[in-house]
């Protein structure tokens, strides 16, 4: 699902939707979980960040490593303005500056203290 992530960030926001719900029920079935189990508290107790995070993320490396490439042809083709929010066209180093989608949201407001607050 993360193949080639940092290409493909940019994609349609219903599809990466999608792409998350596939994670979401392979999580589920990985633990057994009750399906009245958030998908947040899933992804927290797993360790595993949401499809939307690990692409940001992903993205931030691949970005940070190419910045810094010998080959100056590389270089240059990250090195560029990204259009304003109002734009209709989205390139890969948007993903970096985009908020998180509300699961993300959620997955990150939840501390290590909350998981030691319900399992006393």
């Amino acid at each position: 699902m993360t193949y080639a992530s940092p290409v493909f960030a940019h994609a349609d926001p219903k599809v990466l939707y999608r792409l998350q719900v596939v994670q979401n029920k392979l999580c589920r079935a990985a633990t057994d979980a009750h399906w009245c189990v958030r998908n947040s508290i899933l992804h927290r107790d797993m360790e595993l960040p949401t499809l939307t995070k690990y692409m940001k993320d992903a993205s931030k490396r691949f970005f940070d490593i190419t910045g810094s490439h010998p080959n100056a042809l590389l270089r240059a083709a990250v090195d560029y303005q990204p259009p304003p929010p109002t734009h209709f066209l989205r390139r890969p180093r948007n993903v970096l500056i985009d908020p998180p989608d509300a699961l993300t949201a959620a997955v990150d407001s939840h501390s290590l203290n909350d998981v030691n607050d319900t399992h006393d």
